[in-house]
């Protein structure tokens, strides 16, 4: 397979009328869910969900096990750990007559890493990293390293997710 193919596995489910760009590779037991648009050369690895009318720029790898729900924009080369919850709803109930979807935006180039919850209504800013299993409840300053629960800011890093500080812990 040349790296300009796209693959899609034999257990994915692929709604039609979704998008999937050149050179994608969608994996076992994924579902993408109609209007969901995939750039181009992402990895959407095993039992990821792809709800409706989500956007995944170009060159995005999103790991096992993550669901990426109505609402959720994520820019190009983003960078999803295993089992990463994305919510969509400020409040969450079985049955609401109310219930409005509120977008969550990942700009390009940000990592998020295992486990990490994001509450829905933020934006994550360009290059910046959320710690593994970190719980972020409010926007993330493009190029910082946030931890914690509730995420909290505790470096400043480079495009490639170094500290600028050599002394931070």
């Amino acid at each position: 397979m040349a790296l300009t193919d796209t693959f899609i596995h034999s257990t994915a489910i692929i709604d039609p009328k979704s998008t999937i760009g050149v050179g994608s590779k969608i994996w076992m037991n994924v579902q993408v869910r109609e209007g969901a648009k995939i750039g181009n050369n992402c990895i959407i690895s095993k039992d990821v969900y792809l709800d409706y009318d989500v956007i995944i720029g170009n060159g995005c790898k999103i790991q096992n096990s993550v669901s990426v729900y109505h609402g959720v924009t994520l820019g190009d080369s983003v960078f999803v750990g295993p089992n990463v919850s994305f919510t969509n709803d400020k409040v969450p109930r079985a049955f609401n007559d109310n219930w409005v979807v509120t977008p969550t935006i990942v700009k390009e180039g940000a990592s998020i890493g295992a486990n990490a919850t994001i509450i829905c209504g933020v934006t994550i800013g360009a290059y910046s990293m959320i710690a593994a299993g970190a719980v972020v409840t409010r926007d993330v300053a493009p190029y910082s390293l946030v931890a914690g629960n509730p995420a909290r800011e505790i470096s400043k890093i480079d495009k490639n997710g170094n500290r600028l500080n050599e002394n931070e812990e």
